[in-house]
């Protein structure tokens, strides 16, 4: 199975902030399950979710191409199973673009066939479009010489719809009917700041009513905060407001500004491509947290990924103790 999201992106005038891929990928990772659920009913029917699903980073390796320049891609294989015991395999692909692309359904293409040829497994290939333009709908690719024919045909979803079905997401619990309704909202209040604070806080405000657990709140928040960037002043309005709400309802779940703002530096650091910055802000922080000298915790990044660096940054705010992020890294290191 290829799942294949186009993300539109968002003309905002606060820097990177409109990087949509990590927070499509991190919603992805977390929610897999509430993905299949949402968009793909009758496939999620089909599945056996007692079994774990588990995600094939080293496979994807092997069959991932470097992206075309100017393009962000964020890849992920997952291993499930059918209800008839049988293993499956799974390529959610989030491609991070402004405009449709025609090399679209080239791509499904390529990734299914590049995924059998090297596995010998079957590919069922889905896509998300995420992109604003109503008449672009590509659902394959073939081609067709001398009487030979190739090609792959696949189902697709278009967010750009639920537009129409508001009231259904607004009713659904499911985590990825607040993925879709803080995508559509992005796109609709580009360029208008005021109406964008208005529906960011209007967003925020329903994870609550919706009696989420804590971790599911900070981490659709998270979302949320990413995608619908605001200026700093308005920010600041929009963390007194969510202070408020916490204070009413007797939660601490994401007025922390220090929790968040670390983990959006980091990230940030990564992205910009200054990854020694980043790791610097990482070790500082775990040395303040943990009464321990920066250098005492540079090591401790040995040997990781960009990727892991940035996961590992994600995961240090909920350590108890320094042991447990050593730990957490040599897991990483490990999973490579």
């Amino acid at each position: 199975m290829y799942v294949e999201l186009t993300e539109q992106d968002e003309p905002v005038t606060v820097p990177n902030r409109a990087d949509y891929d990590s927070p499509w990928k991190k919603a992805l990772e977390v929610y897999f399950k509430e993905f299949i659920d949402f968009f793909f009913p009758d496939m999620a029917a089909d599945l056996d979710w007692s079994r774990e699903h588990v995600f094939l980073d080293k496979e994807l390796q092997q069959v991932a191409r470097e992206a075309v320049l100017g393009r962000r891609y964020v890849d992920k294989l997952v291993r499930v199973y059918r209800k008839n015991g049988h293993e499956e395999w799974v390529l959610a692909h989030i491609e991070v673009q402004g405009q449709p692309d025609i090399n679209f359904p080239k791509r499904m293409y390529t990734y299914n066939y590049r995924i059998f040829d090297r596995f010998d497994r079957k590919v069922a290939s889905l896509a998300i479009l995420a992109d604003d333009s109503p008449t672009w709908r590509p659902d394959h690719y073939s081609y067709e010489l001398w009487g030979s024919k190739a090609g792959l045909w696949f189902p697709s979803v278009k967010l750009l719809e639920y537009k129409e079905k508001w009231q259904k997401l607004e009713e659904s619990t499911n985590p990825f009917a607040s993925v879709v309704m803080a995508h559509l909202k992005a796109v609709e209040t580009a360029g208008d700041n005021e109406k964008r604070y208005h529906w960011k806080l209007y967003l925020i405000k329903r994870l609550y009513r919706l009696g989420y657990e804590k971790q599911n709140v900070i981490r659709l928040f998270e979302f949320i905060d990413w995608v619908m960037a605001l200026p700093e002043d308005l920010e600041h309005g929009l963390w007194t407001e969510i202070q408020k709400i916490e204070e009413e309802r007797k939660m601490e779940y994401v007025s922390s500004v220090e929790r968040i703002g670390i983990r959006k530096g980091i990230q940030q650091g990564i992205q910009q491509g200054t990854q020694q910055e980043a790791l610097k802000l990482l070790a500082r922080l775990i040395a303040r947290r943990f009464q321990v000298s920066s250098d005492s915790v540079q090591p401790i990044f040995a040997g990781l990924t960009t990727e892991q660096i940035e996961e590992l940054g994600e995961r240090f705010i909920e350590a108890e103790n320094l042991d447990q992020i050593r730990e957490w890294a040599d897991e990483l290191r490990q999973s490579q």
